[in-house]
């Protein structure tokens, strides 16, 4: 084991020191030890890990995805082990807070710090520097039967009370914040400026977190002087008003801002543009779905909808979102804009308008005509080129599931699956028109896909490829990956509906089945 060579034994005059501080070294001893143990639920590998209560720790398989942690956690072996990873962590000042506590104590007791302490000072310090150098926590051989020895003590959960909105917020407000000063790891930062970044795995103070990393690498709080509290306001706020519907939630928000910052260093936007146009990007990418109530513009519009009527049924959703937006940023506390001048307030209210207004789908095929129309000749110093391409990535940022790995985009799918059919059952029980898409009787969850991936995200990502090649492997490749395996399932889902169609034709006269054929076709072709 790695510990075996960290640390001295114990001076033999640790003896003449009296019992509770002999207990207090002993203590800190055990701290800095158990750090690199590892047990089997969230709250042990915490203890273990001497991870304080708002640190983030994941766990690794041997693939290096991200697992559950959780007393229902599959037995490691040999072969199969786990890699437990505090991501973000503040671990150097506990150290340095139980040092100068046990210092002070024995100066109390004995008036100068006897040679123990500094040799415990020293050895600590170079534990610190241990921790520094190494990337990760291990797995420390719990194999089967320890697994299920451990798993055998633990008891279940007590049932809390369940807690309102307010109050739900409000503590993840305070885990935020709490969580607001750890240092995340190397690894972390630099998996998040990719669109294979796990969604799933990360909870909504971590994704706050994360959101806050993200502003403050592309260093928008110095160039636009913002306090580091009103973002974290700001950030909060925004997380406050997303709603808690299956798809167009806080987690959509937060995925669309990631693969929006990836997509800003993959093509190395930095260099190419303004940091303020980087800004409107993110910022819009962030709040392009505030205050969604999971049904689209079509059904604000055919409902008579408060939105539609207040936006002449102009992109309703889109023009709520933006005004929502603006409505949190005019509180002080809450206003990241506010050190800026008129007129970077002016091109940033009306960049960002443009961004969140791009990302209605019907008008998918006038922005992405516009682009194909400049991008042979496309200048980056071309303002009307600059916002095309700025309104292009929010787009693609925010229609971009498909480009993450299976076991991520396929979630996402089932999610939207289940705020459409909620929209139809509710269309159907109104007597409005149904959206044909939406319908749970005409739509499987295949057939959903392989036209829009075809239709809208091949032709849109093909072209923002052209101008970028870089993001041919990161965001097409995988997209032409899922129009493969969706194109499958459907081919065996028809092959499926034929079979069974014809064990129920099997006995019955000649012209009944000619007529069922002949009605299939006609609705086919409708």
């Amino acid at each position: 084991m790695f510990l075996c060579g960290c640390f001295a034994p114990f001076p033999s005059h640790f003896e003449s020191l009296s019992l509770p501080l002999q207990l207090f070294c002993v203590s800190l001893w055990s701290f800095c030890i158990s750090s690199w143990c590892v047990c089997v639920s969230s709250n042990l590998f915490r203890a273990a890990a001497e991870a304080g209560p708002h640190h983030i720790l994941k766990m690794y398989n041997t693939n290096g995805s991200v697992v559950n942690i959780s007393p229902l956690l599959e037995a490691n072996s040999e072969d199969s082990y786990y890699r437990l990873e505090v991501v973000a962590s503040n671990l150097k000042s506990e150290l340095n807070w139980l040092l100068h506590y046990l210092e002070s104590k024995v100066n109390e007791d004995l008036g100068k710090t006897p040679t123990i302490i500094s040799d415990m000072k020293s050895q600590v310090e170079s534990f610190k520097r241990k921790l520094e150098s190494v990337e990760h926590l291990s797995w420390m051989g719990l194999f089967k039967e320890d697994s299920d020895h451990q798993l055998s003590k633990l008891s279940p959960k007590p049932k809390t009370s369940q807690l309102s909105v307010h109050e739900e917020h409000q503590q993840v407000r305070r885990e935020f914040l709490n969580m607001s000063t750890l240092q995340v790891t190397e690894e972390v930062r630099e998996h998040l400026k990719t669109p294979i970044f796990d969604n799933w795995q990360w909870e909504d103070a971590e994704m706050l977190v994360l959101l806050q990393v993200m502003f403050t690498d592309l260093e928008f709080l110095t160039a636009f002087h913002i306090e580091l509290d009103v973002l974290q306001n700001f950030l909060f706020k925004v997380y406050c008003h997303y709603n808690s519907i299956p798809f167009h939630n806080f987690r959509h928000c937060f995925c669309v801002t990631q693969m929006m910052y990836g997509l800003i260093w993959l093509t190395d936007l930095r260099s190419k543009i303004a940091r303020i146009d980087l800004l409107i990007m993110l910022t819009s990418a962030l709040c392009h779905d505030l205050d969604h109530p999971g049904y689209n513009n079509v059904y604000q519009i055919n409902a008579q909808t408060d939105l539609a009527l207040r936006y002449n049924d102009i992109s309703p959703l889109e023009n709520h979102h933006c005004a929502v937006a603006f409505g949190i940023m005019s509180k002080q506390e809450c206003n990241i804009l506010k050190n800026l001048t008129c007129e970077q307030y002016k091109y940033i209210r009306g960049g960002m308008i443009k961004c969140i207004l791009a990302t209605d789908m019907a008008r998918h095929n006038e922005i992405l005509n516009k682009f194909k129309t400049m991008r042979p000749v496309f200048n980056f110093t071309n303002k009307e080129h600059k916002e095309v391409l700025m309104n292009i990535m929010v787009k693609v940022s925010d229609i971009s599931n498909e480009a993450r790995p299976m076991a991520v985009a396929e979630p996402w799918l089932d999610c939207l699956l289940q705020e459409f059919f909620n929209q139809s059952d509710t269309e159907k029980l109104k007597g409005l028109p149904v959206t044909p898409f939406m319908d749970r009787d005409k739509v499987s969850k295949p057939s959903s896909q392989t036209n829009f991936i075809r239709f809208v995200l091949l032709p849109l990502f093909s072209e923002l490829t052209k101008l970028f090649p870089c993001l041919e492997q990161h965001i097409l490749e995988p997209v032409r990956r899922a129009l493969e395996y969706y194109s499958d399932l459907e081919r065996a889902s028809k092959e499926e509906e034929r079979t069974a169609k014809r064990r129920r034709r099997s006995g019955r006269p000649k012209h009944e089945e000619e007529e069922e054929e002949e009605e299939e076709e006609r609705t086919a072709k409708a």
